[in-house]
């Protein structure tokens, strides 16, 4: 275990805005599939939806994810001591420049791609090394088994998606169709499920920010009542 982090040092607004980050980032895509039901959630994926009337939703989005993986890397940058923490601090913020990018460049853009790559090759790295690194610590070691089950959800959802994404290419393959933001609709025997895990992808990130934040945030305030005896 390593040495004991100040948990005082812990920037409580700058958390408290990763969690208001992260849970906009859940409304808004929410919202997108009331406002847009043009897209069929089950194989569209979440990106598309800046081709619809409310694509400024997907950017700020995107935006909002971004934004909350950088508030969250100030938060506890004081409370990781170690190299691989420190890697998965700055691959979480390689992750929000990702998803600036994409805020940005829309799909029909070609650096959303890059965008893409950037932001969802990162995170699955960032999120157990940050994590491991945090409950190495005494203060951190409470929300362990909270971290560890909410990191492991965004590596399921990112297997799921890839899963079911060769599933859906094979099978309209097999069908004589194509795979484009401009299909309408997929002909029948495709087998089409990789919209949910992608944005249950997106939903896990939100909810593994809002997960530290909570607990840095608790460990702020505790921190400071102890001071005040």
């Amino acid at each position: 275990m390593q040495a004991l982090t100040n948990p005082g040092r812990i920037p409580a607004p700058t958390a408290r805005l990763a969690i208001g980050a992260a849970a906009a980032v859940i409304l808004l895509l929410a919202s997108l599939h009331v406002l847009s039901p043009e897209f069929d959630p089950r194989w569209r994926v979440v990106s598309e939806y800046a081709n619809g009337n409310y694509g400024w939703a997907c950017s700020w989005m995107f935006a909002a994810g971004a934004l909350s993986d950088w508030a969250l890397g100030f938060a506890v940058w004081s409370q990781v001591r170690n190299r691989s923490g420190r890697t998965g601090l700055l691959l979480l913020i390689a992750s929000g420049i990702g998803g600036a990018m994409a805020s940005v460049f829309d799909i029909n853009h070609p650096l959303h791609n890059v965008a893409g790559a950037i932001g969802v090759l990162t995170i699955p790295l960032a999120v157990p090394l940050i994590s491991v690194a945090l409950t190495r610590s005494q203060p951190w070691s409470a929300a362990r088994k909270q971290l560890f089950w909410t990191s492991n959800l965004i590596w399921i959802s990112l297997v799921l998606f890839i899963v079911t994404t060769v599933i859906l290419a094979t099978t309209c393959l097999h069908a004589g169709g194509q795979i484009s933001s401009k299909v309408k609709q997929l002909p029948p025997g495709v087998i089409a499920l990789n919209g949910w895990p992608n944005r249950f992808f997106v939903v896990a990130c939100s909810v593994w920010v809002m997960a530290v934040a909570r607990q840095a945030i608790r460990m702020s305030r505790e921190a400071r009542a102890s001071d005040r005896v």
